[in-house]
């Protein structure tokens, strides 16, 4: 099937969309609402209820994250609230101008030594033991880079599934990457997005970005590429259009712990999802446009991952971010972090921010399933780590999945 025609773009409401239809007032300068009321995302610091004033939601240690049911996400949910993008904010020229979210910087360590246990998560509890998810702590052995290799246009129709991500922090137009995800809840018309969360929260003590939008197959057809950048349309750059996020939810570890563009224990839980409209209100389901999803595989075995493979929108030279960019890593050398975390994924590649949040491909059953995301590199660009995807991430997934309106 061909791209269909970009939809014409439609407002997604005026009101504030929240997981659990949790209403907040006022809003920032930019964001003007023709119906007069205004809406804006509370801080982290919400109450269960999800009222300002109220006593602060008690952030959990990773053992209590654990062990949260779905009564413990939902109260969790009304402090993840987002304001969808206003209508007609990413002209053209805000899209190509949009800066790369740069990756975090992996710390520097003495690849001989366990990392230290983090300050920011105190527990009285010992380490724990290793497992499959978090192998024994040795040398951080550093794989052998990779170059990345663009996708041919126009994009054979199993890639659509890959976007880039472009949002407003502050004053500033950013840009990552995005992946259409299956949804168990919706099998066969999801709605869900997974990235990073670096690329929708600002970390400790700070918020959601705002004008989230996911623009799935972007420059599938290689209009912008070959320095046309300038000699295109909207409409071509953007196949399927723009779809804004109406929800959206990190880790609760990366809104209590992160610093966005550093690495560090936070960077083992960096993973978000949202989930996004048609801007044709009338218009079918994510996966429906674009033609397929790809599943999420948690907890997947690192023996079985044998073959993995990034993707992504880089930005930062010498890429130019407008092409879809991978690196085929081979299998996954483990990143050793905080011992009672997942050791994240790390594979050689040479990409650089604006890549940030793009899928990490593995081979299940046959078929592609998606198992991290982009989080860190290094200053050198020689590699990429991301978030090895456990419990916590299934089952703030399952949440999403089931209670995202």
């Amino acid at each position: 099937m061909s791209p269909i025609s970009r939809p014409s773009r439609a407002v997604l409401g005026a009101s504030v969309a929240a997981l659990t239809m949790v209403v907040a007032t006022g809003c920032g300068p930019d964001n003007s609402d023709p119906a007069g009321a205004q809406s804006a995302a509370p801080t982290v610091a919400a109450s269960a209820s999800g009222k300002p004033g109220a006593a602060p939601i008690k952030l959990p240690t990773v053992q209590e994250l654990k062990t949260w049911k779905l009564e413990d996400w939902d109260k969790w949910a009304q402090a993840n609230v987002i304001t969808p993008a206003v209508k007609g904010y990413w002209t053209l020229q805000k899209l190509l101008n949009a800066k790369p979210k740069p990756l975090p910087q992996a710390p520097a360590q003495d690849p001989t030594q366990a990392p230290a246990q983090p300050t920011a998560q105190p527990t009285s509890a010992a380490p724990a033991q290793p497992t499959a998810a978090q192998p024994p702590l040795g040398p951080d052995q550093l794989p052998s880079v990779v170059a990345a290799k663009p996708v041919a246009h126009p994009f054979p129709k199993n890639m659509h599934v890959n976007g880039k991500i472009f949002f407003k922090d502050g004053n500033d137009d950013y840009v990552c990457s995005g992946t259409v995800v299956s949804d168990p809840a919706n099998p066969g018309k999801s709605n869900l997005v997974w990235t990073a969360s670096h690329c929708l929260h600002g970390g400790k003590g700070n918020k959601y970005y705002t004008d989230i939008t996911f623009a799935p197959a972007f420059n599938s057809n290689g209009v912008l590429s070959n320095g046309n950048k300038q000699k295109s349309k909207l409409e071509d750059a953007e196949p399927y259009g723009e779809w804004g996020a109406t929800a959206g939810m990190v880790s609760p570890q990366w809104t209590q712990e992160a610093d966005p563009e550093k690495g560090g224990p936070w960077s083992q839980y960096d993973f978000g999802i949202i989930k996004v409209a048609n801007p044709d209100p009338n218009g079918k389901s994510l996966e429906e446009t674009v033609g397929g999803s790809v599943p999420l595989w948690f907890n997947a075995p690192r023996d079985q991952l044998a073959s993995v493979s990034n993707y992504g929108f880089p930005e930062g030279k010498p890429f130019d971010g407008v092409e879809l960019e991978h690196c085929d890593g081979g299998k996954p050398t483990a990143k050793p972090g905080v011992p009672d975390r997942p050791a994240m994924l790390m594979i050689g590649c040479n990409m650089t921010g604006g890549s940030s949040g793009g899928g990490w491909y593995a081979t299940k059953d046959g078929k592609p399933a998606l198992v991290s995301d982009t989080s860190v590199g290094n200053g050198a660009n020689t590699y990429e780590a991301g978030p090895y995807l456990e419990d916590v991430a299934a089952h703030m997934f399952d949440y999403f999945s089931k209670k995202a309106k």
